[in-house]
């Protein structure tokens, strides 16, 4: 019996140390040294800096090249369309002077306020189509003449019948018309607008309603035939015995010489101007005076 229990006890000795040794080496236990230890065929997987480097700078670049293409890329160029100058239709006036005004400039202000209708549509067109920037000079010269003369016209006829353009008070300082957006008066337009364009003939052309006044041209002044038309019209006021007397020694010449003394001297002496334009020659010392001026209405 006591020999069994030896040979037992010796029995479970040896079984439980071989189920100690199965335990330790299951598979499903890492050792200590696997732990410590990475096996040398997996190496540790490092991105290094500097290989990120480049993909920002490729960034950079496409950037870079994008901007470029834009500033490159040329640039379309949008004309502005150039200004043309409008030409004014003066043939309504034309038509009307041609009617009431006759040869020597007399008026017949009784027709001018019967058709006032038809004037009324000319007065309409001026104050709808003033010049531009654009247009020549002879456009403008030969519109602000045919605007001083028709709305003198007009005045007249407002007030008609009368003896005189004095008869109404302050006529040339009346701001009574209107052209584009401004209001105007008489002394404007002369003195303001057409003695600044420094053509002496223009005194010629405008008619302020009265007998010694240069007559009225019974037609319009267009861009075409200003110039000569005023070239013209000096030549025959100067020469006009009515309204100047004229020898090589002696001149007795229209108040208008006077008034607007300035304006003939720009070349030279009033003499100089005078013998530009007069059938007799005169002496740089003879004597002037000058006439009476007749208010009374050209008509």
């Amino acid at each position: 019996m006591k020999n069994l229990l030896i040979i037992l006890s010796a029995f479970l000795f040896f079984a439980c140390g071989g189920s100690k040794q199965v335990v330790q080496n299951t598979p499903d236990t890492p050792s200590k040294n696997s732990i410590q230890e990475p096996k040398k065929d997996t190496p540790k997987i490092e991105i290094p800096i500097e290989e990120k480097a480049p993909e920002i700078e490729i960034k950079e670049d496409i950037v870079s090249q994008k901007k470029d293409s834009i500033i490159e890329k040329p640039k379309t160029v949008i004309e502005k369309p150039k200004a043309v100058s409008k030409t004014i239709n003066h043939q309504l006036w034309n038509t009307l002077l041609a009617k009431y005004v006759s040869q020597d400039g007399s008026v017949n202000y009784a027709g001018f306020k019967k058709d006032r209708a038809l004037f009324t549509s000319y007065l309409k067109i001026l104050e709808q189509n003033m010049p531009d920037q654009t247009a020549s000079k002879n456009d403008k010269l030969a519109y602000w003449m045919n605007v001083y003369n028709a709305f003198t016209v007009k005045l007249i006829i407002d007030n008609y019948p009368i003896k005189s353009i004095k008869d109404i008070k302050d006529p040339w300082d009346l701001r009574f018309f209107k052209l584009g957006t401004k209001w105007y008066t008489l002394n404007d337009v002369e003195h303001r607008i057409l003695r600044k364009m420094e053509d002496p003939r223009i005194h010629f052309g405008i008619n302020c309603a009265s007998i010694s006044c240069p007559p009225l041209l019974n037609k319009a002044f267009t861009a075409n035939t200003v110039d000569q038309e005023l070239e013209k019209l000096t030549i025959a006021f100067i020469n006009d015995s009515k309204r100047n007397t004229i020898t090589s020694e002696k001149i007795e010449i229209s108040k208008i010489f006077s008034w607007f003394a300035k304006d003939f001297k720009k070349e030279g002496s009033l003499i100089d101007f005078l013998n530009s334009y007069s059938n007799i020659k005169i002496n740089k010392n003879a004597k002037k005076n000058f006439k009476t001026y007749d208010w009374n209405l050209n008509q």
